[in-house]
């Protein structure tokens, strides 16, 4: 008989304790992680182009290329997105911080006004890709779970694409930009 390589997982408690802090205290502590800004945009039944502000984003797996982010459930446009079978994950420069605020705002969410200050393409599929950015994927709307008080929505990445640019960081409520660590080296290829 052989003995198995992974021991079994020990078991879990049946629910998580009450958290010892408030809402402000945890949004505070989440700012510490610098994140990358993006665009997630798509088009409404009637064809506008809508799209929002978002630094909810990861990579999931390679095989198949799957990537994540999530959105609040009051968003004004949660329902569109949520309905989709398209959406464009924009990854914004250090050049694009007004487009970042601009699609940031509550204001005109779904009237295509936010396009007016962008330069963008449609992709393959008729989504919103905007010019100038890092990096972009166009995904499949391939599964959302609900979790508290958003949707987390898993992408099969149909294409994407990338350029030499500087990257726009966010972290602590406030912009940013990188610069290479004097210890990192050479960054893997």
């Amino acid at each position: 008989m052989t003995q198995p390589l992974v021991s079994p997982d020990p078991p879990l408690p049946a629910q998580a304790l009450e958290p010892d802090f408030d809402a402000r205290h945890f949004r505070r502590a989440l700012g510490q992680f610098a994140t990358g800004v993006t665009i997630i945009t798509t088009r409404t039944d009637e064809g506008e182009p809508i799209g929002f502000t978002a630094n909810s984003f990861n990579s999931v797996s390679l095989e198949p290329p799957l990537v994540l982010w999530s959105q609040a459930k009051k968003s004004g446009t949660f329902a569109v997105f949520r309905g989709n079978t398209h959406y464009v994950i924009n990854v914004l420069a250090s050049d694009q911080i007004e487009l970042s605020r601009r699609f940031g705002s509550s204001a005109a969410a779904l009237d295509g006004e936010r396009f007016t200050a962008a330069h963008w393409h449609d992709s393959a599929r008729g989504v919103p890709v905007l010019i100038g950015c890092c990096a972009w994927f166009e995904c499949f709307n391939r599964s959302r779970y609900e979790e508290g008080d958003h949707i987390i929505f898993v992408g099969e990445v149909e294409r994407c694409g990338f350029s030499a640019r500087e990257p726009l960081i966010f972290q602590g409520g406030s912009y940013h930009m990188t610069q290479p660590h004097p210890h990192s080296g050479q960054p893997s290829r």
